[in-house]
């Protein structure tokens, strides 16, 4: 037994000589805070377990612990903002009528002598196959942003490291604004007018709720039943996640690749708007956070002249984590 733990500690050594325990602690810690206030759920425990077993296997398993750990990071954060979203929040720093009727003057179009914006067009003029198509982005954005990871890391170490950490840059700035400058999505204005209630729950909004019905599951509901605010319309981080993948896979991605990155991020910018979660406002502005923390990233972080052979990450050569 004594010899068993011993070679474990030298396995444990060998793939992180400096800080062994370093990529379990915030996970481990985070899922110590849930327990004490009574909020401990399945997925802080497959959390701890999928870091436990991506850091400590072998080589190649910890390269793609890597190359996805700021975005693991990200989840801890979004969770973690749930008890935090009302803090410093009172109705009247709430923004609502002011967005909707900057995103009319703006994007708004007359029908029968009336300025509307795309939201309201299609709460009325809507489809199951189109709530099926955006529903799509809004399902996978997590995964596609996890695979971008994973793919980068195998093709470009240097744009790997850029798109995870400034995913969560990104991130970190979006949370920052939502306390700053609170604003209703376009759901809420449609459900309760210019009124501000801070009581009001994260809701999936009544196209994803059809999405749930056809489908004959709770996905959509359940998802939002955890959104850590309600009042966090500005900036779209669903439109920034794609931009996101354009903008740091487009050196290593083909011709196919780079048109599927493209066509994604103008799907979720449709849905965004389609499922009347974000104003085409929250959007743009979202996909420019996705510019500027890229553009700060690069300077962080440069290209190097050629990208890192994949035959060499698949051998498990990878950079020791700062």
């Amino acid at each position: 037994m004594i010899a068993r733990l011993g070679a474990l500690r030298d396995h444990v050594r060998r793939l992180w000589p400096r800080y062994p325990l370093a990529p379990l602690v915030p996970f481990v810690l985070y899922a110590l805070v849930s327990t004490a206030r009574g909020d401990l759920r399945p997925e802080h425990v497959g959390a701890v377990l999928l870091v436990l077993g991506l850091a400590y296997t072998n080589a190649r398993t910890k390269s793609v612990l890597v190359a996805v750990y700021p975005i693991g990071l990200v989840g801890l954060l979004y969770d973690g903002m749930r008890p935090l979203q009302r803090l410093g929040l009172t109705p009247e720093r709430v923004h609502v009528c002011d967005v909707r009727a900057l995103e009319a003057r703006l994007f708004g179009f007359e029908v029968d002598g009336a300025t509307i914006t795309l939201h309201d067009w299609f709460r009325v003029h809507h489809w199951p196959a189109i709530d099926l198509l955006a529903a799509f982005p809004y399902a996978t954005f997590i995964l596609v942003s996890f695979a971008c990871a994973v793919f980068l890391a195998l093709r470009d170490r240097p744009a790997m490291r850029r798109f995870t950490w400034a995913f969560f840059a990104m991130n970190v700035a979006g949370f920052v604004t939502y306390h700053l400058f609170p604003a209703a999505p376009p759901w809420y204005f449609h459900a309760h007018g210019c009124a501000v209630d801070l009581a009001t729950r994260a809701s999936e909004g009544p196209a994803l709720m059809r999405v749930d019905a056809m489908l004959g599951v709770a996905y959509f509901h359940g998802m939002y039943a955890k959104a850590s605010s309600v009042f966090g319309a500005i900036p779209s981080l669903h439109c920034a996640y794609p931009m996101l993948v354009v903008l740091e896979g487009w050196r290593s991605f083909g011709p196919r690749l780079r048109a599927l990155a493209v066509a994604y991020w103008l799907l979720m910018v449709f849905a965004s708007i389609y499922l009347d979660h974000h104003w085409l406002l929250d959007g743009i502005l979202g996909s420019a956070y996705a510019v500027i923390t890229s553009l700060v990233l690069r300077r962080l972080v440069p290209s190097t002249s050629t990208t890192e052979p994949a035959a060499q990450a698949a051998t498990g050569t990878v950079a020791e984590a700062e």
